[in-house]
């Protein structure tokens, strides 16, 4: 089962470090939700949407965020798997076939969007940033990279009561990863275990753990 590790931090990004525009636009309802964010929490549902308009995998969890880099997000279902990111590494669990894949959280940032976790100026300069119209359910919000070597083509942000809701990454073969969020909670007390990890004694691990 195919999981987008990305979408983690460009949810926390654009949930963070999003700047104040008109009032009334889908990017002004992002800083009014962002305002004062430091914790979140929330329920998710994931569909990865072939270009046929297929659905090839479905599967919900639940996501915490703290800034400026710690995120923790659980995939139950058939196919559990846990990916911590504790500011050093991070951490991917593949509980069916116990294996751990841990990764330098720095260096894993430098090619993808997990480097707008360190630096809340980056949105405009990383991105092309559009309003892109609205639903009968949300406001959209458009971001292209400017990266040509980025994963994906674009995002899509839909927005509803001040809320990020709708989450849509769209990659260069077509291929669609739609997460849409419920329960959202901003600012909970969080535990710091939350995000620590520490590989279970019969996980093979693979990579090398920064100290």
């Amino acid at each position: 089962m195919k999981r987008f590790l990305p979408l983690g931090a460009v949810l926390f990004f654009v949930l963070a470090f999003s700047c104040p525009v008109h009032a009334q636009s889908a990017r002004a309802q992002l800083q009014r939700f962002s305002e004062g964010l430091e914790t979140l929490y929330a329920k998710f549902e994931q569909q990865v949407i072939s270009p046929n308009g297929a659905t090839e995998d479905g599967s919900s969890g639940e996501v915490w965020l703290s800034r400026p880099r710690l995120f923790r997000w659980e995939y139950g279902g058939d196919f559990p798997e846990l990916v911590v990111a504790d500011g050093k590494n991070i951490w991917i669990y593949d509980e069916e076939l116990e294996q751990v894949t841990v990764k330098d959280q720095t260096r894993a940032a430098m090619d993808s969007p997990l480097t707008l976790l360190t630096d809340p100026g980056l949105l405009d300069e990383q991105f092309e940033v559009r309003e892109a119209g609205e639903t009968e359910e949300w406001q959209l919000l458009e971001l292209r990279p400017k990266n040509n070597e980025a994963d994906f083509e674009r995002i899509l942000l839909g927005l509803r009561d001040d809320s990020l809701q709708l989450m849509v990454m769209e990659d260069a073969f077509g291929l669609r990863t739609e997460v849409t969020f419920r329960m959202i909670q901003r600012n909970p007390v969080l535990d710091s275990a939350l995000f620590t990890f520490e590989p279970p004694e019969s996980a093979d691990v693979i990579g090398e753990i920064q100290r």
